[in-house]
């Protein structure tokens, strides 16, 4: 699978393994469910993009991609202040979801030239488009 080698799709694989694992032994079963299910819809939904036959439903699904990883980090939020994850593992995890969002936002303008997101910018070969 050629998606697997971009570097977008193997952040965001690492962050849902990551969220997945950390949120385990949460006892709030709706919040770890919506968790686990918003950290798996990141890559997976790169994935389902990457293979499409066309742009315009890759880049779909690249923003349905960036939509998982805004509620991700809204659950992650929540699940610190509920005090299901520590101060520690949640500032690590809110770091990696913004990055993994302005990666993906970083693809969606490289591919079609636009994106809501200030500082979008895609790295190929060493230079900044």
């Amino acid at each position: 699978m050629e998606y697997e080698k971009l570097r977008v799709w193997q952040e965001a694989y690492a962050l849902a393994s990551e969220a997945y694992k950390a949120i385990t032994p949460c006892k709030d079963y709706s919040l770890k469910d919506q968790i686990r299910r918003s950290a798996v819809s990141v890559p997976s939904n790169i994935a389902e993009g990457e293979e499409r036959e066309t742009v315009k439903e890759s880049v779909r699904f690249l923003y349905i991609a960036k939509g998982s990883c805004g509620e991700l980090y809204t659950q992650l939020l929540l699940a610190r202040d509920f005090g299901y994850l520590d101060e520690s593992t949640a500032s690590h995890l809110l770091t990696k979801a913004t990055f993994v969002s302005k990666m993906v936002a970083s693809l969606i303008k490289y591919r079609v030239g636009n994106v809501k997101e200030a500082d979008a910018a895609y790295h190929v070969d060493n230079k900044i488009i």
